[in-house]
């Protein structure tokens, strides 16, 4: 038996499983009805009974019965692939499949019903109504994990469980609402590690990916962060961006230095600054700006992150920028934001 301690670095869309209800929530009706500690902690016992999160652990083929076929299948480095809805900003979702089962699903677009909670539900109502704890006990295959939330976890990305799920909420902080939703299961949780973690046993690992393995996911990233950034963008009433093939490449330039050197910094030590490298390839343009990013388990991740810090935000929800270009190396990320004249 050993002990460790690791760090994380940080039927079709109108079916009623799919589609909200608009009408208000009970508790949202009176905070008279609040429950109280005991009734929150009986809630964390019980499985989600409504909205998407009754399809972890469903097979995969009861799942697409009920969401129709996904637009793309996106490879992941955590074993399972990602099935994608992107038809529709306002109900992007994203459904983990491992083994022909449902095993995590990322929920963004607002219209989604991820019950017990909302996207856009204000962040007090979230914290008196659910049971929130500063850590997170799984025992799996006779091995105990203790996930600890430090104060930033629990201000931006705090975890709720529901019986076997595992719920993770991204707060948007320059809004006080929810902006996204993760469910888990306990052997997803575990792989992924989204929190500081304590465990007694065995850790599990995982291979780490072939080349032409990190060359799919990678491109599977870049896509899922191109699609979020526009669900994003049409959330806050700004205009998508088109992708621009020519700054992606010089993105993908420079996650890849950044992977190499194992240093974080907008400027590149080969190809200068971002004018310097848009200068090189012969690019026109207006103004650029460029948001980077490593060591996230994933685009959801990173980009969530991004829309929580204000200098990466203001380039993210830009309203002058026309095109992008996004680059990812292994789990390092580049955003490259361009203003073309029409």
């Amino acid at each position: 038996m050993t002990v460790g301690f690791y760090i994380s670095t940080n039927e079709n869309p109108g079916d009623k499983v799919l589609i909200k209800n608009n009408q208000p929530k009970e508790s949202s009706q009176s905070w008279s009805q609040t429950p109280d500690y005991k009734q929150r902690k009986k809630i964390a016992t019980e499985n989600p009974t409504q909205g998407i999160g009754v399809f972890i652990g469903k097979d995969i083929a009861s799942v697409k019965k009920k969401l129709g076929t996904p637009s793309r299948v996106d490879e992941t480095m955590y074993g399972y692939k990602w099935l994608i809805y992107n038809q529709d900003g306002h109900h992007y979702l994203q459904v983990g499949v491992e083994n022909d089962r449902v095993v995590t699903m990322f929920a963004l677009g607002e219209n989604l019903d991820v019950s017990p909670f909302e996207i856009g539900q204000p962040v007090e109502e979230i914290f008196n109504t659910q049971y929130i704890d500063t850590h997170i006990n799984i025992d799996y295959k006779g091995n105990s994990y203790r996930f600890e939330l430090t104060d930033t976890d629990l201000n931006l990305r705090p975890m709720v469980q529901l019986g076997d799920v595992y719920v993770q909420l991204y707060i948007d902080k320059f809004t006080g609402v929810l902006s996204s939703v993760r469910f888990l299961d306990s052997e997803t949780m575990i792989k992924q590690r989204p929190y500081e973690l304590v465990y007694r046993g065995k850790l599990l690992e995982l291979p780490p990916p072939t080349e032409e393995k990190w060359n799919l996911i990678q491109e599977a990233s870049e896509k899922e962060i191109f699609d979020i950034t526009n669900v994003l963008r049409l959330r806050y009433r700004v205009s998508p961006l088109l992708w621009d093939a020519q700054s992606a490449e010089i993105a993908t330039k420079h996650s890849r230095e950044m992977s190499k050197s194992n240093d974080i910094s907008t400027d590149s030590k080969e190809l200068g600054s971002l004018a310097d490298r848009l200068e090189k390839e012969k690019i026109t343009y207006q103004s650029s700006g460029e948001n980077i990013a490593a060591k996230y388990p994933d685009g959801p991740a990173v980009v969530e992150d991004w829309l929580n810090s204000k200098n990466h935000r203001e380039k993210l929800l830009n309203t002058d920028f026309t095109h992008i270009g996004i680059g990812v190396y292994q789990q390092f990320y580049t955003q490259i934001f361009l203003q073309k004249a029409e």
